[in-house]
């Protein structure tokens, strides 16, 4: 008997979404910094064992959209509940249960399997058995049908009793993909990722927020990997913060990035990184499908 399935994960923005994954398929297969709406597209990470096989699927935080790039955010997130033969909708200790109402609406007419995943219980100080006990009835009163396990996805408490959980739901099936396989996405994917991840955590304001990553050349021999890649910006102003003075914050991104991205391919890396300006990508319907913001 071989059981195979979709675990979808699901959630408002910064509530650990990105780092459950990495934990799950134990891999860093989505960013997972601190700050909010860090993860873009929909991500799988695959955990397979000879008698089971689960696709995990890591997806925007869920908001209300202000731009285009957002509404497709929103779209991957909207799209991982028609797929889901399990779902993890994740909140933690401070979140107020009603936001995105919206969102959860549509959680609460689910008919598959959902955990609900109270993340950072470590973060409870006073009375935490008591506070957790609130936050578990408030929630067992907006999701009556749903398990709910409280965890920390950081110190990977909780971990393992979910995964022998979701193997007790997972269906009778074949594997979807290869066995040997850990991810949907191909590597200039993750190249891309690890570069706005240095973004993310070296820029303040609304920088990190305005940059997209496409990788131009990827070329991978018996001993190195060589790889251009150009960071795209809104503004030109944004391009000399990117840049900095003498180039010295450029430099910083990508020697912080060439050492991630060597720990990932377990290769040496030659990386050279270029800024462009593409006004209002954002907001252009062409180079979002250009930057595969496309929900299939």
């Amino acid at each position: 008997m071989h059981k195979a399935g979709f675990v979808n994960i699901v959630g408002n923005p910064n509530v650990g979404k990105s780092t459950l994954m990495n934990q799950l398929v134990g891999e860093r297969i989505s960013i997972a910094t601190f700050k909010a709406q860090t993860t873009r597209h929909r991500i799988m990470g695959i955990v397979n064992t000879p008698e089971m096989q689960i696709v995990f699927s890591d997806t925007p935080g869920v908001l209300k959209p202000n731009y285009k790039l957002q509404e497709s955010m929103l779209a991957f997130s909207e799209s991982a509940l028609q797929d889901a033969d399990v779902l993890l909708y994740v909140t933690d200790v401070v979140e107020n249960p009603e936001k995105n109402m919206d969102f959860l609406e549509k959680v609460q007419k689910m008919t598959i399997p959902v955990i609900l995943l109270i993340n950072k219980i470590d973060e409870l100080q006073t009375s935490p058995q008591q506070q957790l006990s609130a936050i578990v009835e408030k929630w067992h009163g907006l999701l009556p049908k749903a398990e709910i396990l409280p965890i920390s996805a950081k110190n990977k408490f909780g971990v393992d009793m979910l995964l022998k959980r979701i193997q007790e739901l997972l269906p009778e099936s074949p594997a979807y993909f290869d066995k040997d396989q850990l991810t949907d996405k191909p590597a200039r994917f993750f190249v891309s990722e690890i570069i706005r991840e240095k973004i993310l955590l070296y820029y303040d304001k609304e920088i990190p927020y305005s940059v997209e990553v496409a990788v131009e050349r990827f070329k991978e021999d018996d001993k190195h990997i060589h790889i251009n890649a150009i960071i795209y910006v809104e503004r030109d102003s944004q391009k000399g913060i990117i840049i900095g003075h003498q180039g010295v914050a450029l430099k910083k991104v990508s020697t912080e990035a060439r050492k991630s991205l060597e720990k990932f391919f377990a290769k040496p890396i030659f990386l050279e990184i270029f800024v462009k300006v593409d006004k209002d990508w954002r907001s252009s319907e062409k180079e979002l499908n250009h930057f595969g913001y496309n929900p299939e």
